[in-house]
Formats: structure tokens, sequence, C-alpha cells
């Protein structure tokens, strides 16, 4: 059998172990079992199959020092955001289980003496869910569980970065002992993933970058089946002349460099009023030098590495093309010194010109674009200025201006201020090339759905 070996990218890629890569014979048995079982899911209903979902939860619950401590491994990930993303997406998971009976409960359109119409959604069949390494765990939450809820069976394809991962999480599932073909894995890379999407698939899930996310709507197109799919992003934040900028320096920092600034909906580019530049350059530095980079299994560290040596080569051109294109740098820019692995500072840069690599493309890494601006038509051209258009921040005392700024930006999410997005019963989705469809809430589950209308006689 061929091998997929992982390896710790903050041990100087020391190898953690292997897995078996997925043969052709076994994805195509996978999804034979997966279709075979849909009829009978299906019919279960939803709040039998809530019932069966739930002893999952808590074994993930039971098992979660396991998968705090194989994600740092594989993934470099410090400790304390690894606790994050247990905590957050344990919520979000327990949201699913409370809620999708709800969200996908039939709804009456129109009534009168003789009739009644209704809304019935209808699961779409088998799922392939394609899911990134930067959230290994809330991945899968995200992905595996609304569709097992909605009625579809699953079969999931962790990255290939994190395969010891996706073989614990597909290990504690199987402990609940779900009928047999409603949820497996597979493992490999891109190859694989193609593999499994070229089969007899219902809906694709995905998550993951822009470039793969087009590849896999080629494919869809072709099959003519359904695709969910969020992808890559450079969220604008812009800071108006009123903001109170001691209030959302904490925020600015955590919305870009939380896990190592390897999130889609991070914060990317920074837009400023130059009223308060030099203000905001100087407060975000201090914030940053003040942070360890260092062992992600230390308590201590607050940005472990990168996932890859690649991704460390990719950051490290897109910053040393701004740099020759006449970008400061503030601070970072640079692998810190003693340490061996997929390292890089944290790094401030100014200077920014929108033919840089910086502002073009999507920096998954802990560097951010710091630009400035004089009005507020300009201010929104600059946040628009990308292909992407995931989330945007804006700060500002004035709410008037907040909802019109807000209402010209081109993202699916936009949060004001303090105030967080990320909550379960919201949908979240991009706009251009971030993706498109829906996840979270009831609208999230409406998506893995078929909408079929029954009017009768009463």
């Amino acid at each position: 059998m061929v091998k997929l070996t992982s390896t710790n990218p903050a041990k100087n890629y020391e190898i953690v172990g292997s897995i078996n890569i997925s043969t052709a014979e076994e994805i195509e048995k996978k999804v034979t079992a997966a279709q075979k079982v849909k009829t009978a899911w299906k019919k279960l209903g939803i709040a039998k199959r809530t019932k069966l979902l739930w002893p999952v939860h808590e074994r993930l619950l039971k098992g979660r020092k396991e998968i705090r401590d194989i994600v740092i491994k594989e993934t470099g990930k410090a400790k304390d955001d690894v606790e994050s993303e247990m905590d957050r997406y344990a919520k979000t998971f327990r949201w699913f289980l409370e809620n999708g009976e709800k969200s996908l409960a039939d709804e009456i359109t129109y009534e009168d003496g003789k009739s009644v119409h209704k809304i019935i959604y209808e699961p779409l069949g088998v799922t392939a869910v394609i899911i990134p390494w930067n959230q290994p765990y809330g991945m899968f939450v995200w992905g595996v569980i609304p569709n097992l809820i909605a009625g579809n069976p699953v079969i999931l394809k962790h990255s290939e970065e994190c395969p010891l991962t996706g073989r614990l999480i597909e290990k504690l599932v199987n402990d609940c002992r779900l009928p047999p073909g409603v949820f497996s894995e597979i493992y490999g890379d891109g190859r694989i993933g193609e593999m499994l999407l070229r089969q007899n698939i219902d809906l694709i899930w995905f998550t993951g970058s822009s470039k793969a996310g087009k590849a896999i709507y080629k494919i869809a197109a072709d099959k003519f089946i359904k695709v969910v799919l969020e992808m890559g992003g450079s969220n604008p934040g812009i800071i108006f002349d009123d903001a109170d900028v001691d209030k959302f320096i904490d925020k600015i920092y955590t919305k870009r460099f939380r896990n190592c600034g390897q999130t889609c909906d991070a914060l990317k580019r920074l837009i400023v009023h130059r009223s308060l530049f030099d203000e905001v350059v100087e407060k975000i530095k201090r914030v940053v030098e003040t942070k360890i980079v260092g062992d992600p299994e230390n308590s201590k560290t607050d940005i472990g590495s990168l996932v890859a040596q690649r991704q460390l080569d990719l950051l490290e051109a897109q910053v040393n093309d701004a740099v020759k294109k006449g970008a400061k740098v503030i601070t970072g820019g640079k692998r810190p010194m003693g340490l061996k692995g997929a390292y890089y500072l944290p790094t401030i840069l100014t200077n920014i010109k929108r033919n840089m690599r910086v502002w073009q493309e999507e920096t998954f890494g802990p560097v951010l674009a710091i630009v400035p601006f004089k009005t507020e038509k300009e201010a929104v051209e600059l946040a628009n200025d990308s292909k992407y258009g995931l989330g945007s921040l804006i700060f500002t005392k004035d709410s008037k201006r907040a909802l019109r700024v807000a209402s010209q930006i081109q993202s699916g999410t936009v949060e004001i201020n303090n105030a967080n997005h990320w909550l379960a019963c919201n949908p979240f989705g991009g706009y251009k090339e971030s993706g498109m469809g829906r996840e979270h809430g009831k609208h999230g589950f409406q998506e893995l759905t078929q909408i079929k209308v029954v009017s009768s006689e009463k």
C-alpha cells in the first residue's frame, strides 16, 4: 500500500506517522455503501438521525485531548488556538443537533379552504465533503454534521496535511456505530479527492482554496450536481477617523494573527484613515511584538508554525515581492532565529501598492498589509478592490455611516466594531471568488437539501 506521511512543521518536519492512501477500489466501495444506505437514512427522519448523532458529539468531547494533541503535531497550531477551536466547534455541533429539525421543518406557503401548500426539504443524497487543514476538527463539524442531520450520507476527505487527525476522528465516530455507509473517510491528496468527486455522488461540500474550488466547480458542472463552496478570502478592515483605536487593537490582532494567520476569514488588508494611520500602525506593532512565536505545544506560545514548508515558501515570496516593489516592513518580515520548521514572524507592511502580491493575493500567514485613505468613497473602493469577498470589518462611532458602508462592501459578512458574526445561527459564505452557497444557520441546512413543494386538497 502507498503511504501518506504526516510531518510536524513545528519540529523541523519530524515524522508524526503515516496512513495508507485510499485506492480507487476503496473509494468506489465507500461510495457504493453510501448510495445503498441513503434511502434508509432519509426515511429515518431528522429526529431519529439527530438522536443517533448525539453520541458522536459526546464521543468527540471525551476524545478532546487526543484530537487536540494530534492537531498540534500535524499543523503546528498553537495550543491555545486548538483549545479555542475545540470549544467553539463543540458549541456549533450542539447547535446543529438542537436546531436541525426546526431549520428543515415543513413550511406552509399557502392555505385556503380547499388546499394547503407546503415546502418539504429532502436530502440531496451522497455527499463528498472535502476540508482543509487549518481547522481540522471544526471543518469536520461544519461539513459532516449538518449533512448527516439533513439526511445525506457523507464520504469525507481531510487535507493531506493532517491525515492522522482525520483517522482519529473517523475512529471516534465509528465508535458510535452509525449505520454502515452513513459516514466514511478516504485519505490522500487532491488527486484522491478528485477521484472521489468523479464517483456516483449527489452533492459536493468543499472548503479550501479558490483555485481548488474552481476546479471542483467544473467537475460538478460536468456531473450536473450541486456544490457548496467556501473558498479564499482577503478580508478588508476599515478604520474611520472617529474610531477609538484602543478599543479595537486586540480585535485587529486576533482577526489577523490567530492560527498564525492561516484562516480564510482573517483580516488581511487594513484600511486606515490618514489621521489615525501612524497611531494604528504603532499600536498594532506594539501588540505584535509582545507575542511569543515558538513551540505550539507550549501553553505560553501565542503563534506556532505555518502548516508546511510550501506555505512558508509562498508567504516569503509574497513578502519579498512587496519589499522589492517598495513596501516597508514595520516589524517581522523574516523567519525567527533559533526555530527549525515552518516559522515566520508576525509581519506588518506599509507603503502598499496595488500591484503587490500581498494586495492582490490571499496571504495565508501572519502578514498584515496596512494602507491609508482620505474619503469614505476611497475606503469602500479599496475594500472592494479584491477578487475575494468573504468577510469585512468596519470601525467607527457613526452607526449610520457603518451601515451605509456595510451596504456597499462586497462580502458575505460585515462586522461593525466589536460585534462578532461567528454564531452557528448565522449563515456564512462569500461573494466573488470566495465561494457560493452558505453554511450554518437554517440557510446552511437548506443548502444541503432538495426543495419540494407539495400541494394537497383538504
